[in-house]
């Protein structure tokens, strides 16, 4: 389905990118299909590891739902490197898809929950209690990722197994505790897109509680979620106002970037991810969002030489 044409002159070309299991996008971001139609804007998915793909046949390069990667994040990694009209940038997808970047946003005084690392080969024994979050730092769609309450024994067994899989599989793991907060007030996504005057606030959900238990394996490329419509609160914005100040070039290179906060143990938002690879944008449960995603686009294209 990929077109390898040279650009039509006064007629911009936009790759979506997506992976081979999605050839056709996610649903939510077809919606900003149109919209860019409408603003002159030839756009098509392709798949990020299409051999058949002539990347400087575009004039921006958007990664949206490239989401198998995270078992080949170096080729990933590598591949981005060769795309010069890609947003969010090269060294900002090497930065952000391994999570251990939380740790630098801790240091810079981001509020962030508090995170475990634990290298392949290194021992790890859990908690006499509690409940934790077990996933590896190189992930997407909540793949391999589970909920264990360690005060009982099938789950402390089963925790030290999925530590164990994941450090066999060469890969980092992360233990946080699970904030109780999500199971009744859920996650907050806040969404950020390119503007005329840089990255600015877009719109937020809310993502109810996904975890329910040890990692039973994921049907698919991630687990279903539960999208409703939430406003930001003042507290949530300067969260992610701080969280975003970090962002290595900063902020205002960026397309779009969610920030996702879950309430600590007292109220006050933490940040659970920084999302600026290949977020879904939930433009779908925002008015005018499939239209401020296209603005958005537009806006990076007129920064290109």
């Amino acid at each position: 389905m990929t077109n390898h044409h040279q650009p039509t002159r006064g007629e911009p070309r936009v790759a979506l990118v997506t992976c081979t299991d999605l050839p056709h996008l996610d649903p939510d971001d077809r919606l900003v299909l149109a919209p860019l139609a409408a603003r002159g804007i030839a756009a098509e998915a392709v798949s990020w590891d299409d051999p058949a793909a002539d990347w400087s046949a575009y004039d921006l390069v958007v990664l949206r739902s490239p989401w198998d990667y995270a078992l080949r994040r170096d080729e990933f990694v590598a591949w981005a490197r060769t795309v010069p009209t890609l947003v969010n940038p090269a060294d900002v997808v090497r930065w952000n898809t391994d999570k251990r970047y939380l740790a630098e946003l801790s240091g810079a005084g981001v509020p962030t929950v508090p995170t475990a690392w634990v290298a392949p080969g290194q021992s790890w024994a859990p908690a006499d209690s509690g409940e934790y979050v077990i996933k590896p730092a190189v992930s997407a769609g909540s793949q391999d990722t589970g909920r264990y309450d360690l005060a009982d024994p099938e789950h402390r067994e089963l925790a030290v197994r999925h530590v164990r899989r994941l450090s066999d599989g060469g890969r980092v793991t992360m233990v946080q505790p699970y904030l109780e907060a999500v199971d009744v007030v859920g996650e907050t996504a806040l969404l950020f897109l390119a503007g005329a005057d840089g990255l600015a606030f877009s719109h937020a959900i809310r993502k109810g509680p996904m975890l329910t238990g040890p990692d039973l394996g994921v049907d698919g490329l991630y687990k279903p979620e539960e999208i409703t419509p939430r406003t930001a609160t003042p507290e949530q914005l300067a969260v992610a106002d701080r969280t975003l100040a970090v962002v290595p070039g900063g902020r205002d290179r960026l397309l779009y970037a969610r920030v996702d906060l879950i309430p600590g143990p007292d109220g006050s938002p933490v940040l659970v991810e920084l999302e600026l690879t290949e977020p879904s944008l939930f433009i779908g449960h925002a008015d005018g969002a499939p239209d401020r995603l296209a603005d958005a686009i537009v806006t990076q294209l007129a920064r290109r030489p």
